[in-house]
């Protein structure tokens, strides 16, 4: 005999069918485990719904609340927090551990456009054959790297071997919060006014 399926919709009012519930008010005040037809006449009362908010408990718990609203509240603040979540994206960079001058400055200059983009950087080092008796000849490469960009990013993974890889990320230094210019200006005014203010004299 097989199984009703799962259901993740919300149960609310005549959907949920168990003899008792745990009842939470409103306002979130602990009423006590109620029979269904009590909590259910609860709502009514109340002009609220009766909404499953922990099936998996023993009773399950339901709150009475205004189920609409309470829908369209979520819904707002899922919206919220999707505008304000940062989207994280790492580019990618691969180097040979016995790179030219040339090759290196370009490569060198893509890391730089990422961080300067506010994006991450994995750097990896790719070895081949005989070079991966010499892991550091990659470990000083990423170090020279990291010391090359420090001004825009810090290591946020440290070198670290992978079979025939050497990886390492590098995250984009936070930019300081800009000053507004009319406070840079009012400071350069003060400092101004000092140096033009003569020093007082000591009468003897």
């Amino acid at each position: 005999m097989r199984g009703d399926p799962i259901s993740t919709e919300t149960r609310i009012n005549d959907r949920i069918r168990v003899p008792e519930v745990r009842l939470v008010g409103p306002n979130g005040e602990q009423v006590g485990i109620v029979r269904i037809e009590d909590a259910l006449r609860l709502a009514q009362e109340a002009e609220l719904d009766l909404v499953e908010v922990a099936a998996q408990a023993r009773p399950p718990v339901c709150k009475l609340m205004d189920f609409g609203k309470f829908k369209y509240e979520s819904a707002q603040k899922a919206r919220e927090s999707r505008r304000n979540q940062q989207l994280t994206v790492i580019k990618e960079q691969k180097l040979r551990p016995k790179i030219d001058t040339h090759d290196y400055e370009t490569k060198k200059r893509n890391v730089v456009r990422f961080l300067e983009g506010g994006n991450k950087v994995k750097v990896t080092i790719m070895f081949r054959g005989r070079e991966q008796s010499r892991p550091e000849l990659g470990f000083r490469l990423l170090q020279r790297l990291a010391e090359d960009v420090v001004d825009l990013g810090v290591v946020e993974a440290a070198p670290k071997q992978d079979g025939r890889n050497m990886t390492m990320v590098i995250a984009p230094l936070k930019k300081p919060a800009k000053r507004p210019a009319h406070a840079d200006s009012a400071a350069a005014a003060d400092g101004a006014a000092t140096e033009a203010a003569p020093a007082d004299e000591t009468q003897v």
